[in-house]
């Protein structure tokens, strides 16, 4: 298996894309997301990987450039980075690469349990590192909250199994590799719609006021019927890698 930038091979672009994910409909309408993801590819090829086994495309990982440090990490995380990327992009000026974020990285279904993704996570670490990187961050949807939904973000980031390392399996894998969980992103992700739409996103009623747990979801969703909407408001996790040399 080869790991590839867009800016190295900008042919594999269609099997970048091509790798199907999971998540629910619902998380594919956020309005931030729907508008800046591709426009981040387009302007940023070289914080864009393709694991190609073969002529398969296997993984992938999505990074943007990022103004905020330690001291001001936005609630608003995935929204701010993709958002600010989205507007960085349009302005066509060199990006500053010393702070990157992390967006997203995804591994074929086919393909899960091999450990693709911390390989890939650690390739992007030592790519970016190249490039001129000592701060990557990145939003980090831990992929077990969703069976806790009324559990507080913080609570469930910061549990630990006995060796020390996060139960989550996705934040463990970024602390394996160096990061450091540091607050959460409180409202990462805003997802709105009318009932309507969120009754075909998710199959369920929508028809009474207050939280709906919905399959998927890592916070439940606000039902408002007499106003006819209802809003999913998703935390994130700020995880914090150090990319400077040693020493």
């Amino acid at each position: 298996m080869q790991t590839h930038s867009l800016a190295e091979r900008p042919d594999l672009l269609d099997a970048f894309w091509s790798i199907a994910g999971d998540w629910p409909t619902f998380m594919l309408q956020d309005p931030t997301s729907d508008r800046a993801y591709e426009a981040a590819v387009d302007g940023f090829p070289q914080l864009h990987l393709v694991v190609m086994d073969g002529d398969v495309a296997v993984a992938r990982l999505h990074a943007v450039p990022f103004a905020c440090g330690l001291d001001d990490l936005p609630p608003r995380g995935w929204d701010h980075a993709l958002q600010r990327a989205e507007w960085l992009a349009a302005k066509g000026a060199p990006p500053d690469l010393s702070t990157i974020s992390l967006i997203e990285a995804r591994v074929a279904m086919s393909r899960r349990g091999e450990g693709l993704s911390g390989a890939l996570l650690a390739e992007a670490r030592r790519r970016f590192a190249a490039l001129g990187c000592r701060d990557l961050f990145g939003p980090v949807r831990p992929t077990r909250k969703w069976f806790e939904p009324r559990t507080g973000a913080d609570e469930y980031a910061r549990r630990v199994r006995e060796d020390g390392l996060p139960v989550d399996p996705w934040l463990r894998a970024h602390v394996r590799l160096g990061g450091r969980i540091v607050q959460v992103a409180p409202v990462s992700m805003t997802i709105p719609g009318t009932l309507a739409q969120w009754r075909e996103w998710t199959g369920l009623p929508f028809d009474e006021d207050g939280l709906v747990e919905v399959e998927g979801g890592l916070a439940p969703v606000h039902v408002d019927v007499a106003n006819d909407h209802a809003v999913y408001v998703e935390p994130n996790v700020w995880v914090h890698h150090d990319l400077r040399p040693a020493g």
